[in-house]
């Protein structure tokens, strides 16, 4: 099989080197046409911020190194010196299918389990599609690809459970709030964690959010972006009193809130509970706070204890994510193993059939003209007879459920032997 990939990504190079790799939507479009002109028969980019990674099918007849396709790469985003080819990995066939199969699954991002990948992928290749870059395996793969992802977020638990600081917040304060879109939460501070919380908490449905920064300015962005609306900061213990959920990300020496302010405000509150979200550093709120009742104060330590768990619980599910893919590789490729055997046979035969036809007219003079068609006929019956048996296997191997790794070597055994279609070289070798 000549599918091939080669990218850059989390395991191979920093993020400073990564993001010199980046392809824009409108670079994606401008590269793709000429990956196809020069390379690949089709093929599509998936570029995120951890990973920028090519899969296509080399064209037939066509020797391409990885080398050329790194260089081509780097230079397209005059990225060199910064990267190198030595911050690509290369790979070929099974192991190209399996490695797109791990990037929708989730198992090779940098966050295990990670949800948002599968549609970076499907925007990917519908991008791809959209160019014309795409072809009938590509569409099969992408189609199989889909497929895995579906199916691993619906088999098993590895993208169940928060995993980030901002997320553990939200699910935390899910369990203790069951419908968010009676509550409303106040942000403090408007750091890049704060921001992300808020966001799965608008995500989540929250009733409404408030949003208190010492530069006002910064505030009122926050507030544009999420439907939010600006306190003065000076009078946030008033605020709290006023809403169900507070998200702390100040930087500073003193505490913003400690158990005076809090027994004030539990006070106008009627004691209702009153979840916090610390995740200050230093922290942000006194930790005596947790003594007051219907105070749930959690910070980057309590968040953090909720993320190794769930890590563990997802990590328990990648024996099972590991069995899908395998299930679905070994599918695709019956479809794939089917695919090629009827060219392979025609390629065969037709290989056979040129040399015949070769030999036959550099010697058809030392034959008398009345045996000439005889021997056109004889010659014919020898290449059948030769070619019976391989073909015979090759299309056995293809009914059968239990010969897809055979078939494929048999079918790139003869493709090898007989020069039909070249192979990528330098990539690894897969199923």
């Amino acid at each position: 099989m000549n599918l091939f990939s080669i990218g850059i990504s989390h395991h191979t190079a920093s993020v400073e080197v990564r993001e010199k790799m980046w392809l824009s939507e409108a670079e994606a479009r401008e590269i793709l046409p000429r990956l196809r002109e020069q390379y690949f028969s089709e093929c599509m980019l998936v570029s995120t911020c951890n990973r920028t990674e090519l899969y296509g099918m080399i064209l037939p007849g066509t020797t391409v190194t990885e080398r050329e396709l790194t260089e081509f790469l780097i230079g397209f985003k005059k990225a060199d010196p910064e990267v190198q080819p030595q911050h690509f990995t290369a790979c070929e066939a099974g192991a190209a299918v399996h490695q797109i199969f791990r990037v929708a699954a989730g198992t090779d991002s940098m966050v295990l389990g990670d949800i948002q990948i599968l549609n970076q992928v499907k925007e990917a290749f519908g991008l791809a599609r959209e160019v014309g870059a795409t072809g009938p395996v590509m569409n099969r793969l992408m189609q199989a690809t889909l497929h895995v992802g579906k199916r691993v977020r619906s088999e098993t638990g590895i993208c169940e459970g928060a995993v980030s600081v901002s997320y553990a917040a939200v699910e935390l304060a899910s369990k203790i709030f069951s419908d968010l879109s009676k509550k409303s939460a106040l942000l403090i501070g408007a750091g890049e964690t704060g921001e992300l919380t808020l966001k799965h908490l608008v995500g989540k449905g929250i009733g409404g959010v408030r949003i208190a920064n010492r530069t006002r300015e910064k505030a009122e962005t926050l507030a544009a972006a999420f439907s939010g609306t600006v306190v003065d900061y000076d009078s946030i213990a008033d605020t709290v009193a006023a809403v169900d959920i507070v998200i702390t990300s100040v930087t500073g020496p003193t505490f913003v809130l400690g158990p005076e302010e809090l027994h004030r405000v539990m006070r106008k509150r009627a004691n209702a509970p009153l979840f916090i979200i610390d995740i200050g550093v230093p922290r942000n709120v006194d930790p005596a706070s947790r003594k007051i009742e219907n105070v749930f104060l959690y910070d980057i330590d309590s968040l953090n204890t909720v993320i190794d768990r769930n890590l563990d619980r997802r990590k328990a599910e990648i024996p099972k994510v590991t069995a899908i893919l395998h299930e679905e590789t070994e599918d695709f490729f019956d479809w794939y193993n089917s695919l090629q055997v009827t060219p392979t046979i025609k390629d065969l035969r037709d290989a056979f059939e040129n040399i015949r036809t070769q030999e036959v007219q550099k010697n058809i003079q030392r034959f008398r003209a009345e045996d000439r068609e005889l021997l056109d006929i004889v010659t014919k019956q020898i290449v059948n007879k030769l070619l019976h048996q391989p073909m015979t296997v090759l299309r056995a191997g293809s009914a059968s459920n239990n010969g897809r790794d055979e078939t494929l070597l048999r079918v790139h055994t003869v493709r090898e032997l007989f020069g039909i279609g070249r192979r990528v070289k330098g990539a690894d070798d897969g199923a």
